[in-house]
This record gives C-alpha cells, structure tokens and sequence, in this order.
C-alpha cells in the first residue's frame, strides 16, 4: 500500500500576526484566511528493510537512517522529523520502517504557511497509514504542537488550521492556545470575482519569518504601545473584511487590505523594505486598491486587489520588477488523505 496527502497553501486576507503568542492570549486574536490552489504533499512508502527514507523532493535532500525510534534534529529536515518523533512517542509506542516523500507547491519562506502546511500534510499521510484517531481539531492542534513547543519554531496558529480545514475561514484566537475555526458560506459570484481581482505575485525572494516574529512577540511583552494599537487594528481589519466579503462589498476589500498594510508594518522592523515598498507604490499607480505581503513579511509573495478591469495593468508593471504571477483558484477543500 502507498498512503499520500495533500494539504491546501493559504492566503492570509486580514487580521495577520494577532494568532501569534503573547497577543492571542493577553488580547485575543482573529484572522481571516482562505486556502488556494497550491498544495503540500506527502507519501509513505512503507519499507520492510528496517530503513527510514526522508525525501525532501523539492529540497533535492534526501536522508536514511536506521528503524529507530527518536531521529536526531540536527537542522536537516527537523520538521520532518520532529513529526514523526511524536508520531513514535504518543502513538505507535514503536519504531516505523518506510519511505516518506514531500513536495511543496511554494518555497519556504513564501508567506503563503507552506511549513505549517508541509507538517499537516505529513501528519495526514501518517494518519493516514496508522489510522490514527484524530479529528480536524485534533490533527491542526497536533501541527501546531510540533511546530511552536517540540521543535520551538516561532509564529502563529492559523497556518495549521487553515490547512485543515480549507475554504474562507474566520478564525478566533484565545489564551490557553484555544482556536475556533468559523466556515463562511460565501456566494460563487462573490468567491468568483474576489479571485478574479486579487493576483499573487512572487517576488522572487524568501525570508526567515521567525525573526520577524520573534521581533513582534518581544514588542507585545514589552507593551509597545504602537505594536499593540496596530495589532488591534488588524483584528478590526478581520472582522471588517468578513463582513464585506459575506455581504458582497467587495468594493471595500482595497480599501481594508491598503488599511491593513499600513499597520502591518507598524507591528515591527523587517515587515517591509524599499524593494517591496516600491512594487506597492507601482501597483496602487495602476489601479490596485490595496494590497500587502503574504505572512510575517520582508519577501515571498504579495498580492493585490486590483477591481474593475485593472488586473492586466497591474500584472505588466509588478512583473517589470522580476517576479511572477501565480495563477489560483480558492479552493474549498481542506486536508485530504487517501491509499492506493
């Protein structure tokens, strides 16, 4: 048997950074997010040799080891790891022998949670295979588990839910790590259009968003009053965005995301630089009403709304600075496992 997954990349709408630890749980947070047409993958191969085979597919890294019941982390492919530590440890109460394979549709450091979502996927392809007892809650709270506490791996929690569970979700964030997922039932022409005008651009570069996090995280503590104020505003954001898309204002969804980028960057430093601040600047002259950089910031993808009829000239001028579309589609389905 073969046991794959798949899990959905997202795009982070509105209200992003307030799901990261200390805000969530002094302040709460919410986030609006919706999974795309760009997906992580894995397959188990189960092996009767005695081996594990990590293939990092779209890294071009592959390791072996023994059948052993903990794999050191050692900066190779920890996250990897580092599942299937657990997976040992709370499940099987045993060593594994297989062959596992990943591939992502979006380099790290993208901004669109390809990590987060790699570690859903594998955890699908493992439950997959052991048939192991968890739920959408269970599986996303398992991700985030690995990811923030066994590896230590600073950001949020909203990339592992929305991996999970797929479609336009308003998510809420509480202390004691506590997420309620709230699926918003959206009308096709309003999804259809809302996809039409908004274009995902790479930028052609990465970053490391956990520094930038890190930074963010420090300021709540320390009670900056600028980082809190912009943060509660993205909240507001969320709640604002929800609204306007369930009603079909999408009039209004420039407005909020240029709204909201302007206080993103006012959470801390490296959020944005005079490259990216350039490509903004470029985009808005053609006629996209608002936009931001995907994730934490300081690289990967941005995107734009662009209404009307403006897309075309926004496209033209943005891939004048080296990057590329990248075509999607919003996608409704989540997490999806299955064997062959």
């Amino acid at each position: 048997m073969i046991y794959r997954s798949k899990a959905p990349l997202r795009l982070g709408l509105a209200g992003g950074g307030t799901d990261v630890a200390p805000y969530s749980d002094l302040y709460g947070g919410a986030i609006l997010n919706a999974t795309i047409s760009m997906y992580a993958y894995a397959t188990i191969e189960p092996l009767p040799d005695n081996k594990i085979i990590l293939n990092a597919v779209d890294k071009q890294e592959m390791l072996e080891f023994k059948s052993i019941e903990t794999l050191p982390l050692n900066g190779n492919l920890d996250l990897i790891k580092g599942i299937y530590n657990r997976i040992t440890k709370e499940f099987t109460k045993k060593p594994l022998s297989f062959k596992l394979s990943t591939f992502v549709d979006a380099p790290p450091g993208s901004g669109l949670g390809s990590s987060s979502t790699l570690a859903v996927a594998v955890l699908g392809a493992f439950s997959e295979w052991l048939k192991l007892p968890l739920g959408e809650y269970d599986l996303a709270r398992l991700a985030y588990e690995i990811e923030r506490i066994d590896l230590k791996m600073a950001g949020g929690k909203q990339d592992q839910y929305a991996a999970t569970f797929g479609g336009v979700n308003f998510m809420e964030f509480y202390k004691d790590d506590k997420v309620i997922v709230n699926p918003l039932r959206i009308r096709t022409t309003y999804l259809n259009e809302l996809a039409h005008n908004l274009i995902l651009y790479y930028t052609g570069t990465s970053r490391l968003s956990s520094k930038i996090i890190e930074s963010q995280s420090k300021n709540v503590q320390s009670k900056n009053k600028k980082t809190i104020e912009a943060m509660n505003q993205l909240k507001r954001q969320a709640v604002l965005m929800k609204e306007a898309i369930l009603k079909g204002e999408l009039e209004k969804i420039g407005e909020l995301l240029d709204f909201g980028w302007e206080f993103k960057k006012q959470m801390t430093s490296g959020i944005t630089n005079p490259a990216i601040d350039e490509i903004y600047q470029a985009a808005r002259k053609q006629g996209a009403a608002g936009g931001k950089i995907s994730g934490a910031g300081g690289g990967g993808f941005m995107f734009f709304y662009c209404p009307g009829n403006t897309r075309h000239k926004v496209i033209e001028t943005v891939e004048a600075f080296g990057g590329k579309i990248k075509r999607y589609e919003f996608t409704k389905q989540g997490l999806t496992t299955w064997s062959i």
